[in-house]
């Protein structure tokens, strides 16, 4: 049996806070600033507003209409996401360049486009190719192979067969086309 403490600071009630910093009994709970208050009382004038009110917000903050048909939620959910990145600061800049080069290869149509596809520096490719196991680091300025340095998957792969050959696509990082897997199909 342990014996009785007298010390009342180290006891806590039911339902009261922990008196250890940063230990609060609400796990989601964050400092109150004046900040955070501002932004939830944006947050709930969004929804007390009516729809038309919603679209000249929207209107006001990029210039131009709501898409058509957008619904009232949508419209709360859009705007309500501005004020919250608009608080925050927004996506960095590495992340607005990806995303930059992921809509201009969406916009070209192009038949690679795969948002998912990144590589991590240090993972390795291997592609078997004449019962030969062929492969490749990828480091943070390109690729190596051999011992030598690549900036491009493509040369790697017409260095290893000896033809004009698409580097993602020799070692699996696309996906094939309907018309390309029966062409390869026929030959």
């Amino acid at each position: 049996m342990r014996p009785a403490t007298d010390d009342t600071s180290a006891r806590q009630h039911p339902g009261e806070p922990s008196p250890v910093p940063g230990r609060g009994g609400n796990r989601t709970s964050r400092p109150a600033s004046k900040h955070v208050a501002e932004i939830d009382g944006h947050l709930v004038d969004l929804l007390n507003r009516s729809t038309q009110e919603l679209r000249l917000a929207w209107r006001e903050l990029h210039r131009t209409g709501p898409p058509q048909g957008l619904s009232r939620d949508l419209l709360i959910r859009a705007l309500a996401h501005q004020l919250q990145e608009r608080a925050a600061g927004g996506a960095n800049r590495a992340l607005q360049r990806r995303l930059q080069t992921l809509a201009g290869e969406f916009a070209k149509n192009s038949r690679s486009f795969d948002p998912a596809l990144v590589l991590k520096v240090g993972a390795t490719l291997v592609r078997q190719w004449r019962g030969h196991a062929h492969t490749v680091l990828v480091r943070d300025d390109g690729f190596e192979y051999e011992g030598q340095h690549y900036r491009s998957l493509t040369v790697i792969a017409e260095r290893i067969t000896g033809a004009h050959w698409s580097g993602p696509r020799f070692f699996g990082l696309t996906k094939r086309t309907g018309a390309s897997v029966s062409a390869e199909a026929g030959e």
